[in-house]
């Protein structure tokens, strides 16, 4: 299909079905490194909603990258690379652990482009996550596919790293933790966890850390150090790949109603940015 022709699924919408469970809360808690996590209990925590609304593609339905096969809701454009790259985030009511959720989704924009890196093409997805109580959480998810010749591009020019932070934490992301985040999200792409896929087939230099996983991350160093906060909006970019056994630095600042929040990679590039709302 000619990449104008995908503009055709603009308007396309689903409706996905699932509860919200705490045993799957208790995993994320771990795999966070929790023993008493710091959000509220009973509650899902700020992007919780993430661990739900899985598809569930029968195996035959997988392509060789690991996804489910080019089609159906997503429009089929061939450009052999896919990333989440940012998304917009409304939390409107709590959501209680154990309530059904409803997720409205609908594709908003196609909008194909011609970078420095070769062809684009930007999708922005529109999510509506309700509760019995009425809509909880509204996400704009904006996913981009790429040149396989820039697989290992950055999606932007570096940034110059924001002001010093006021909270930080290092850790080193290995394919343990990849591979739990994967499970937790039912992620087959196998760029976070087949390094032989990821280095030899698609050209990276190792594992490449979820972009989700990363804005989690960033969320996480926010609650820590803000146990009692109520996260009304978070925005988040990618700005480069981050990859496993390199070194990455969670960082963040307050500001009036919230923070800045951003991830630093080993090389000091900044490779997040985001912001939370209070």
């Amino acid at each position: 299909m000619e990449l104008e022709d995908t503009r055709q699924w603009v308007g396309r919408t689903e409706l996905g079905r699932d509860v919200a469970t705490a045993s799957v809360l208790a995993r994320l808690a771990a795999t966070l490194d929790h023993e008493e996590p710091p959000w509220v209990r009973d509650v899902l925590p700020p992007l919780g909603h993430w661990l739900f609304f899985q598809t569930q593609t029968t195996q035959s339905g997988i392509g060789v990258d690991g996804h489910p096969r080019r089609g159906g809701f997503l429009p089929p454009i061939e450009l052999p690379r896919r990333m989440w790259a940012a998304g917009g985030l409304t939390f409107h009511l709590p959501i209680p652990v154990g309530v059904p959720l409803t997720r409205r989704s609908s594709i908003a924009e196609v909008t194909p482009k011609t970078g420095k890196s070769g062809r684009l093409v930007f999708v922005k997805v529109r999510h509506v996550i309700s509760t019995p109580g009425g809509p909880a959480v509204t996400e704009v998810q904006e996913i981009v596919y790429r040149d396989k010749a820039a697989a290992h591009t950055a999606a932007q020019a570096p940034e110059e790293m924001p002001a010093n932070p006021a909270w930080s934490r290092t850790i080193i992301p290995d394919p343990v933790l990849l591979f739990r985040y994967s499970a937790l999200t039912f992620n087959a792409h196998r760029i976070h966890y087949d390094r032989p896929y990821a280095t030899e087939t698609e050209g990276y230099p190792g594992l490449v850390v979820h972009g989700p996983l990363t804005a989690t991350l960033l969320v996480d160093l926010f609650l820590r150090h803000n146990p009692q906060a109520t996260v009304t909006a978070f925005r988040f970019r990618a700005r480069r790949p981050l990859f496993d056994g390199r070194r990455l630095t969670l960082c963040g600042a307050p500001r009036a109603s919230g923070a800045d929040l951003w991830a630093v990679d080993d090389g000091g590039e900044v490779a997040m940015t985001a912001e939370i709302e209070t």
